[in-house]
C-alpha cells in the first residue's frame, strides 16, 4: 500500500460554488474544483501523492489520516 492509499479523497457538489469540490481531510484542504467529478477525483488522488511526496522530499512525519475506518471491517 502507498503511503498516499491511507487518506480519504472526498469529491462533493458544493451549492456554493457550482462545481464539484475535491479535499483530502488532515492533508488537503479543498484545492481541486471542477465540473467533471471523476476528474476531480484523479486530480485530488495526483495531489494528494503529491503532497506526500513533499512531506518524505522534507523528511516531516506524515500527519494521521483523518480516519482510521477500515473497509475490510466494514464488511
Amino acid at each position: 500500500m502507498k503511503d498516499s492509499d491511507r487518506y480519504a479523497k472526498i469529491v462533493a457538489w458544493s451549492e456554493e460554488d457550482q462545481c464539484y469540490v475535491g479535499t483530502s481531510p488532515g492533508l488537503v484542504l479543498g484545492g481541486v474544483h471542477g465540473t467533471d467529478e471523476r476528474a476531480v477525483f484523479d486530480e485530488l488522488c495526483r495531489v494528494v501523492e503529491e503532497a506526500v511526496a513533499i512531506y518524505h522530499a522534507e523528511d516531516r512525519p506524515l500527519p494521521p489520516p483523518a480516519s482510521s475506518l477500515k473497509l475490510e471491517d466494514a464488511a
